[in-house]
């Protein structure tokens, strides 16, 4: 999948499946409302009409359900048409699964999504989690030649109609920016450690024509960020606190973005087991995903003042560790006495936070992070009223993802 060229268009024209192999995916109603003539050019003339019908009324998707249409050249597949707490209303995660397992092999292919018009952003970059730019595999290393894949978008129901090609730059961003948050995340710490994260963020920073700002190392405690040079002073790689600012003229309101980067959690003294560490690459994934998205929201022209701050460190043992009893001054000035030190979490982006609020007047602050103790807390929301918990599930609701909210708050609770 490294090798893959991933492309949108509001047509990818005609053609026959052995020339390129093509998957029609979309919810079983959403595929119901396509004509014969819409989908006969990349069928025809080995898949007629009636195969195509006998196809659609054989699939059953519980969640999901996939039929070929002709050898391994042409497939239909359906995501969950109900949906629950583990997915959200476009089906992303199920959608990158059907991707994965039922598009055809072959350098050409094509992938048509048919869904409504507001699932469209959350197809696009679910599509794209389908292509992983990282990998190692030995084989992998002996393939040179490049595949292409098509997407096109049929939308059905309201707003339908071939997309715009200012969504069509739109979803190659995005797209663009989910591919790389992926690779930072695939990648192992061995190949991805601090330094190697700065020089992401530096690569971002040369192709928007922005000079990140850097504090790292001593210069961390020096400047009272305790959180983040506590978190990662045991690592051979120092810690650091990275910034990216894309100011426009006529800006109005300035917006930061927070980002958890954990390049690899050992959970530190209070040392993960053996079963819960491995995976735990996968803990800058909030710095990773406010990277790929401010690159793909500043490509687009972005008219806000945006700035992206990633908190990097590795949670790591060592002789100079963060141990349980010590206690660190935070960029706030306030003092966090230590329990435990696998919840690193909250002390990194507290400095994060903080930066942005004090250096950077950020008017609206958003942390991204992958969390587990603290999770409920955040999603749930600490709050006296109900006018945040509105706010939140609005806001999960126009961006596909699901949110976990208490109607009732109790600050007793937390």
């Amino acid at each position: 999948m490294a090798n893959v060229l991933l492309e949108f268009k509001a047509s990818a024209g005609d053609s026959e499946p052995q020339t390129r192999p093509v998957l029609f995916v979309g919810q079983l109603a959403n595929l119901q409302q396509l004509n014969w003539t819409q989908v006969k050019g990349k069928l025809q003339p080995v898949v007629t009409k009636e195969i195509w019908q006998a196809a659609l009324a054989s699939l059953n998707p519980n969640p999901t359900d996939s039929c070929p249409l002709y050898l391994s050249f042409a497939a239909v597949a359906a995501l969950p048409s109900r949906v629950s707490r583990h997915n959200s209303p476009s089906s992303a995660h199920f959608l990158t699964r059907l991707v994965r397992t039922c598009l055809p092999a072959g350098n050409n292919r094509c992938i048509v999504m048919v869904c409504e018009h507001s699932d469209v952003f959350a197809s696009a970059c679910a599509i794209a989690r389908a292509f992983p730019l990282f990998t190692r595999r030995s084989a992998s290393s002996r393939r040179t030649e490049k595949k292409h894949v098509t997407v096109e978008f049929v939308t059905v129901g309201q707003d339908s109609g071939p997309l715009e090609v200012s969504t069509l730059k739109c979803l190659a961003s995005a797209a663009d920016g989910v591919r790389l948050a992926a690779r930072i995340v695939d990648a192992p710490c061995s190949e991805m450690n601090t330094d190697d994260f700065l020089k992401e963020i530096k690569a971002v920073g040369n192709e928007l024509g922005i000079t990140p700002t850097i504090i790292r190392g001593e210069e961390l405690k020096q400047k009272g960020f305790g959180g983040i040079y506590g978190v990662g002073k045991a690592a051979q790689h120092p810690p650091a606190l990275a910034v990216l600012s894309h100011t426009p003229s006529g800006a109005t309101q300035a917006i930061a973005w927070v980002g958890k980067g954990i390049v690899y959690d050992t959970g530190g003294l209070s040392i993960k087991g053996k079963t819960t560490m491995p995976g735990m690459k996968r803990d800058c994934g909030g710095a990773a995903a406010i990277l790929g998205a401010f690159k793909a929201t500043v490509k687009q022209g972005f008219k806000d003042n945006l700035h992206a701050v990633f908190c990097l460190a590795e949670n790591s043992v060592g002789p100079t560790a963060t141990r349980p009893d010590d206690i660190h001054t935070l960029y706030s000035g306030k003092t966090v006495e230590i329990n435990n030190t696998d919840a690193e979490g909250r002390l990194v982006l507290s400095d994060g936070v903080v930066y942005a609020s004090k250096d950077l007047s950020a008017d609206i602050i958003l942390d991204m992070a992958t969390l587990t103790g603290a999770q409920v807390m955040i999603s749930e929301g600490s709050c006296d009223t109900e006018d945040w918990s509105n706010d939140a599930e609005n806001s999960a609701l126009s961006s596909h993802e699901l949110i976990r909210l208490k109607k009732k708050f109790n600050h007793n609770n937390f």
